[in-house]
């Protein structure tokens, strides 16, 4: 009897130590990695004839990544900038009509001068006086209306321009060019299908940082700032952890209940904070593994 009293006792402080361990070996906070995932859609409609990328690829920004098919639009530029120029070809001769009129009119001016001087003189009638000032005004009229024929032609030109600049812009917009620097997460197009705006092509993320968001309890908030460094806790395998360096970049203004996903169901009615925290990436963070953090 006094040997079974001697065992229990021995085992009861080593399980409360146990416990004591366990409770010491629990972060402060736990979450999941994100990334901001940029979804590239089509600028045109046509059909892709080249788009060059796979999932996992690494594509900096700016690089050419395939085209769209704009035969149609190029056709419509040609035959637009064939209307531009029939129309710019009225020109010249508008403007030679104007020169033939505006000679008219100095010559009717001289005509003028020398018939009001007769009249001066009395020489000349009324009505000589009245059919030169007639003539004037109608070749004034006359030059008015070439004048708003040149205007008119000048603005179907400039019309057309614009319809051009549209089209040109159309068919830049068919080139498809990779906006940021990422790894191509999903590819949702392949060449030679059917494109049309807006139709995603692939998704893109920058992996480089990830960002670990966690909850915080109203007990935690105070010791948590922005721009803060702390310690990052991800599974290496089943019995160790490895050890990152994050910094808090992101603090929610107002409290939500705590994520079912992360704690138990008594926890669950808890109000906490969100808090995401920036991990420079070796390249064994992926989007949705779980880590933890501590303050």
């Amino acid at each position: 009897m006094k040997m079974r009293r001697i065992i229990v006792l021995a085992v009861i402080p080593a399980f409360i130590l146990g416990s004591c361990k366990n409770q010491s070996d629990k972060s402060d906070a736990y979450g999941n990695f994100e990334a901001t995932e940029t979804t590239i859609s089509a600028q045109a409609a046509g059909e892709i004839m080249e788009l060059n990328l796979e999932e996992g690829d690494f594509i900096p920004s700016g690089k050419m990544l395939g085209w769209i098919d704009t035969t149609d639009l190029d056709l419509k530029r040609q035959q637009l900038k064939a209307q531009r120029e029939a129309i710019r070809s009225k020109i010249p001769g508008l403007k030679a009509q104007i020169a033939v009129f505006q000679q008219q009119k100095e010559n009717i001016l001289r005509d003028q001068a020398r018939i009001e001087k007769m009249f001066t003189d009395g020489a000349a009638t009324q009505k000589q006086v009245d059919d030169i000032e007639g003539q004037v005004e109608v070749i004034n009229r006359q030059i008015e209306s070439v004048k708003t024929q040149e205007s008119a032609v000048v603005n179907e030109i400039s019309a057309i321009e614009k319809q051009i600049s549209q089209i040109e812009t159309s068919i830049s917009k068919a080139v498809i060019v990779n906006p940021l620097e990422g790894i191509v997460l999903t590819k949702f197009a392949n060449a030679r299908e059917i494109a049309v705006p807006g139709k995603a092509l692939y998704k893109i993320a920058d992996l480089r940082e990830m960002k670990l968001k966690v909850y915080v309890s109203g007990d935690q908030l105070p010791n948590v700032k922005i721009g803060q460094e702390v310690e990052v806790l991800v599974d290496k395998d089943k019995a160790e952890n490895q050890k990152l360096t994050g910094t808090v970049s992101w603090i929610s203004e107002s409290a939500e209940f705590t994520p079912k996903i992360i704690q138990t169901k008594e926890e669950r009615v808890n109000l906490v904070y969100a808090v995401k925290v920036l991990v420079k990436n070796d390249g064994t963070l992926k989007i949705g593994m779980p880590g933890e953090v501590n303050f």
